[in-house]
């Protein structure tokens, strides 16, 4: 901690979660270029989202096995770019991280959103639609609820909340985001998603936007970069060329048609996943369209994935120094010893606004990947390399 933030140093240890977790959102904040006052709100906030596991040293295993990082850290920071403009910097917590089963994770987590809308005076309507179908006695999958923050000047943040669909189980989850959508008054954007393996996560914007979003997140398994620049749904989406160059690049693939001019490589690891994002009932489409490209299972270390993000950015008409700056706020490490900081990377298009450029950070609390000895090799060429 630094003098500057002298007003945040009522700080749990360092070697416990909360002030691993809390040391670097105060340090990112400096980055992003948030005012003291503000730094030490967002501080005071993580630490209320973290509750009793906030003082759990890290030297004891996670007290649950969180999906939200790789490691079971319940925090996970992400900056979003676009041109001539400072960095978004947002925080995804899951705030009934540590609360034993999932029922109570979710409990935990429904009563930290409406704590904070009573806080920060928005509605929790379009939650309280949704609760029965996300929030069942025993829940299913992976998580309950998420919470992301997006950090303001001004110590008030914009509020997201993510949401499990498998709750009442994975054969269920595709009718559950159908009746989400139903319920929402989105009767005919169901119909509009394109093929996918699963869908991951139903998200909703809560509070102070100017375009309240309903958000569905799918996965897709063995993605090419053609099958990349067919997912977007938007009347006036971004040209599938655009997309499939994202693709290859943050996936780390050459450009074109896969080796010898046929079947484009396909990533076959860790899904790639799109979200459609819905603003309107009238026509059923979505008006905004985000690939992730999930880099950390595609790229050898961290220096190759910032490579790949630098170039993005740039491409972009982006500076990538924030970037590097933030990465640095995050950990002491080089980049080249680990894999798994850099977690994904994302391009969004929204009707109406430049694309957007985010690059996800992981909290790495309590453990740090080691690089893979070998770069990945998608499908198919690998299956050419082990057919000689």
């Amino acid at each position: 901690m630094t003098a500057r933030h002298a007003g945040t140093t009522a700080l749990p240890d360092a070697g416990t979660l909360g002030g691993h977790s809390v040391r670097q959102l105060v340090r990112l904040c400096e980055t992003a270029g948030l005012s003291d006052a503000d730094t030490a709100s967002y501080a005071a906030i993580l630490l209320e989202a973290l509750g009793n596991v906030a003082e759990r040293p890290l030297d004891l295993p996670p007290p649950s096995l969180s999906f939200l990082s790789d490691d079971h850290s319940p925090v996970e920071f992400s900056l979003s770019f676009v041109p001539d403009e400072a960095p978004s910097l947002r925080v995804l917590l899951e705030p009934g991280y540590g609360a034993g089963t999932l029922a109570h994770n979710g409990r935990a987590g429904l009563r930290f959103v409406r704590e904070a809308a009573r806080r920060w005076n928005f509605s929790t309507a379009q939650l309280d639609k949704l609760e029965d179908l996300f929030f069942p006695d025993s829940p299913e999958g992976p998580l309950a609820l998420w919470c992301a923050l997006e950090l303001r000047p001004g110590g008030v943040p914009k509020v997201k909340v993510y949401l499990n669909p498998a709750a009442s189980g994975p054969d269920r989850a595709v009718d559950t985001v159908r009746e989400a959508f139903d319920r929402l008054g989105h009767h005919k954007a169901f119909a509009a998603l394109p093929a996918a393996d699963r869908p991951l996560f139903l998200a909703l914007d809560l509070g102070d936007w100017d375009e309240p979003r309903v958000k569905v997140y799918l996965a897709h398994r063995d993605l090419s970069a053609t099958e990349a620049g067919a997912l977007s749904r938007m009347a006036a989406g971004p040209p599938p060329a655009q997309i499939e160059d994202f693709f290859r690049v943050a996936a780390g693939i050459a450009p074109g048609p896969g080796v010898d001019g046929d079947e484009d490589e396909r990533l076959t690891r860790r899904p790639v996943q799109s979200c459609h994002a819905f603003t309107e009932t009238a026509t059923g489409l979505p008006s905004g369209f985000t690939l992730y490209v999930p880099v950390r299972d595609y790229a050898r270390h961290d220096g190759e994935a910032l490579t790949r993000a630098t170039a993005l950015l740039e491409g972009h008409g982006i500076d990538a120094a924030p970037l590097r700056q933030a990465l640095s706020a995050v950990t002491a490490r080089r980049l080249e010893d680990g894999v798994g900081l850099i977690a994904y990377l994302s391009v969004a298009h929204q009707a109406g606004r430049p694309p957007r450029v985010s690059v996800y950070v992981s909290s790495e609390a309590y453990r740090i990947r080691p690089p893979a000895l070998r770069p990945p090799v998608p499908r198919p060429l690998a299956e050419r390399v082990a057919a000689g």
